[in-house]
């Protein structure tokens, strides 16, 4: 993954982190700094995940 887009991907990540943090102490979980970076790591993995297939659909339409 390239540095330019795993930043925008970190920054989106970063955007919507409040929310999830929120949602899981509702449930009760509690979320440290140190579970943050491998949540964060596992989503910028899904997130490039989906660029590369959409970008893969984009170039065979």
């Amino acid at each position: 993954m390239d540095a330019d887009k795993n930043m925008k991907f970190m920054q989106i990540a970063m955007k919507h982190l409040p929310e999830g943090k929120a949602l899981l102490e509702q449930k009760g979980i509690e979320l440290g700094l140190e579970d943050i970076q491998p949540m964060l790591s596992l989503l910028i993995s899904v997130m490039d995940e989906a660029y590369e297939l959409g970008k893969k659909e984009a170039l065979c339409s």
